[in-house]
């Protein structure tokens, strides 16, 4: 051995290899590409995964204080790009990646997170359309959950005392962005719902940028909307813009202002309506009044209540009228009747058997009284009863031919 050679602790070992590569510039500023894998979250916040490709794997470290910024929830399989620096830690002599932001690779983290949570809370059922409740018609008290100092705001009050100045709007003042904006919100919601403070709610924002809207994409706020007994309309942003909170609430406003618009009848448009149906109620009274006046004229000049005698001699020159035609009608059916009878008593006479007797026919019986009509029937010496045309004849059989 070497009398030159240094020996060093396995702590000195780390100590200088981590010393190398804190100093090492290209490592202090990384950024790694990889697919997540033993991606897995400990009690304390700190997340830990590995990045890996087809050849090597690199293990990964993120704390608390990084983790809670992350918008999307990490997936084993994800592909990402990891921003860190690369150290050892000395304990177990492993180097590692500290990473302090996480991004999934093709999309935008934002992105990534809203459908994420979009079809967490679809499968549970928070979009589904039988929970939406309607909307009161003429709401007494409107909470606007959003920022006191914001546009949106002005808008939604200016437009709510044009249109319908006898609702109350109660303003729940909360953050709109910010990293404690979602959790406002929620709290506001639930705040308006236990004290009934309102029978509905508005809550949004103005326009701006994807992070300026997050606030709406969070679940807190989803959950709030969905939990709520008060309905809720939910106004973010400007038309394209869609937020979590629109598919949760029970109706969705293109904007503030025209959530201000939905919330409540137009006093205008509703004074008109009431112009017209009263208008047609005025009319559907007088028409009948109409009526009867000029029923009452035309009777006032009818010959009926002019000349009583005359209607009566009218009625009865009808009546005489009637009389013979029914006496006539009467007569002609007896008349037919009478002819169909003598047809019909004609027929009768000409298949009656005395009809044929009186042709020189006779009929025949023997002692029992059954009709005779052959030769073998009878016996030498029996007697029959003979009909005739006049009478009857008791005849012996005294000779029997039979042909």
């Amino acid at each position: 051995m070497r009398e030159d050679l240094r020996i060093l602790s396995v702590s000195q070992v780390s100590r200088y290899i981590k010393g190398w590569m804190d100093g090492d510039e290209l490592l202090s500023g990384l950024l790694v590409r990889g697919e997540i894998s033993n991606y897995k979250m400990y009690p304390s916040g700190h997340h830990y995964f590995t990045l890996k490709d087809a050849d090597s794997a690199l293990r990964c470290v993120m704390f608390r204080g990084d983790a809670v910024r992350m918008r999307f929830r990490p997936e084993n399989g994800m592909q990402a790009i990891a921003a860190g620096r690369i150290t050892v830690f000395p304990r177990d002599g492993q180097y590692q990646l500290y990473c302090v932001r996480l991004t999934p690779e093709g999309a935008g983290d934002l992105q990534v997170a809203f459908e994420q949570l979009k079809n967490k809370l679809m499968s549970e059922g928070l979009f589904d359309p039988s929970h939406k409740k309607p909307l009161p018609p003429y709401p007494k008290r409107i909470a606007l959950v959003t920022s006191p100092a914001g546009a949106a705001v002005r808008d939604m009050l200016r437009i709510l005392n044009a249109r319908w100045p006898m609702t109350e709007v109660l303003v729940v003042p909360v953050h709109v962005q910010g990293e404690q904006a979602a959790e406002e919100i929620a709290a506001a919601i639930d705040y308006v719902n236990y004290y009934s403070l309102s029978d509905l709610i508005i809550t949004g924002r103005g326009g701006g940028s994807a992070e300026d809207l997050w606030a709406f994409n969070e679940e807190p706020v989803a959950r709030a909307i969905y939990n709520s007994t008060i309905p809720v309309i939910s106004a973010v942003g400007h038309e394209p813009d869609v937020t979590i909170s629109d598919f949760v609430a029970d109706l969705r406003a293109a904007t503030p202002s025209n959530a201000a618009e939905l919330a409540v009848p137009d006093q205008a448009e509703l004074d008109n309506t009431l112009r017209q149906l009263a208008h047609r109620l005025e009319r559907a009274g007088r028409m009948p009044l109409t009526a009867a006046r000029e029923k009452l004229e035309r009777l006032k000049k009818a010959r009926v209540l002019a000349e009583p005698g005359e209607y009566i001699r009218d009625r009865r020159l009808l009546l005489d009228h009637q009389s013979k035609g029914l006496v006539h009608g009467l007569e002609k059916r007896l008349a037919g009747e009478k002819q169909r009878f003598g047809q019909l008593a004609a027929a009768l006479d000409a298949l009656s058997p005395l009809k044929v007797l009186g042709r020189g026919y006779s009929i025949t019986r023997d002692e029992n009284g059954q009709l005779v009509t052959s030769a073998a029937q009878v016996e030498i010496g029996q007697t029959v009863s003979v009909r005739v045309e006049d009478g009857t004849l008791a005849c012996r059989v005294e000779e029997r031919k039979c042909l």
